[in-house]
C-alpha cells in the first residue's frame, strides 16, 4: 500500500485553527450531507479549553482538508439511550459502557476533493493515535453510517482493525438510517498491523517513542 503524505495534521489549539476546522465541517456536514443546520455548535470555542476533548485539523499547504475529534471519557451511557442492538457476543456492551479507558472518535470529515487515497485520514490518525496512546487509553469507539456513500466503514474494519459490535437508528445528527458502532482494541490492532509489516503501520507509528511501542507490544 503506497501512502503519499501530502498533508499534515495538528491539534487545534487556536481560534484561527478552529475556524479552519469549522470550514471543513460546514462544507461536509452542513452543505454536502445536510446532517446539521449550523456547524458552530459542533465545535464550540469552549472546546479549546477543555481537557477531555481534542480536535485535529489536516492541512494541505494552506487549505484545511480534514478534521477529527477525540472525546476522552465520553458519556457512554448515551450510547445505551440510542437503543443499541448487538451484532454478536464478541463484546459485552454493558461492560464497554462502564469502561474508563475508552476514547470516542467522531466529527470525522474530509473535503470531497481529497477523499481519493488515504493521505488525509492517515495524517489525522497519526496525530490522534499518538495522543490517545500517550494518555493511556486502550479502546476507541465510533459510529459510522450504513448507507453513507463516503462511510469509512471499510477502511476502519479492513485496514485499522475496528470491529462492528452494535447498530442503532438514532443519534446526534440529522441522519436517517442505521448507525454501526465500531470498537477498536488499540493493543490488538497495533500487534496485528505490526505483524503485517505494511506501509500503513509504519506511517501511523512514525515518530513514536520506544516507550509507546513497548506499551503496546507486550
Amino acid at each position: 500500500m503506497k501512502i503519499l503524505n501530502l498533508t499534515r495534521a495538528r491539534r487545534v489549539e487556536t481560534e484561527t485553527d478552529r475556524q479552519k476546522a469549522l470550514s471543513v465541517l460546514k462544507e461536509t456536514y452542513q452543505h454536502e450531507k445536510a446532517w446539521v443546520l449550523d456547524v458552530e455548535p459542533m465545535f464550540p470555542a469552549s472546546d479549546l479549553q477543555r481537557g477531555d476533548v481534542s480536535w485535529f485539523l489536516a492541512m494541505s499547504r494552506d487549505k484545511p482538508v480534514g478534521v477529527l475529534r477525540v472525546l476522552y471519557n465520553p458519556p457512554l451511557e448515551q450510547y445505551a439511550s440510542y437503543g443499541l442492538k448487538p451484532i454478536s457476543d464478541d463484546v459485552d456492551l454493558d461492560e464497554l459502557i462502564k469502561s474508563k479507558d475508552v476514547a470516542e472518535i467522531g466529527r470525522f470529515a474530509i473535503v470531497p476533493e481529497r477523499r481519493k487515497g488515504i493521505g488525509v485520514v492517515t495524517s489525522l490518525m497519526r496525530a490522534t493515535m499518538r495522543e490517545v496512546i500517550e494518555r493511556g487509553y486502550a479502546q476507541l469507539v465510533t459510529d459510522v453510517f450504513e448507507n453513507d456513500p463516503h462511510s469509512p466503514y471499510g477502511f476502519h474494519t479492513r485496514i485499522v482493525g475496528f470491529r462492528p459490535v452494535a447498530t442503532h437508528e438514532v443519534g446526534e445528527l440529522r441522519y436517517i438510517g442505521r448507525r454501526i458502532t465500531l470498537v477498536l482494541d488499540i493493543k490488538k490492532a497495533y500487534q496485528t498491523l505490526k505483524a503485517s509489516g505494511n506501509m500503513f503501520f509504519r506511517s501511523i507509528t512514525k515518530g513514536w517513542s520506544a516507550g509507546m511501542h513497548k506499551r503496546l507490544a507486550a
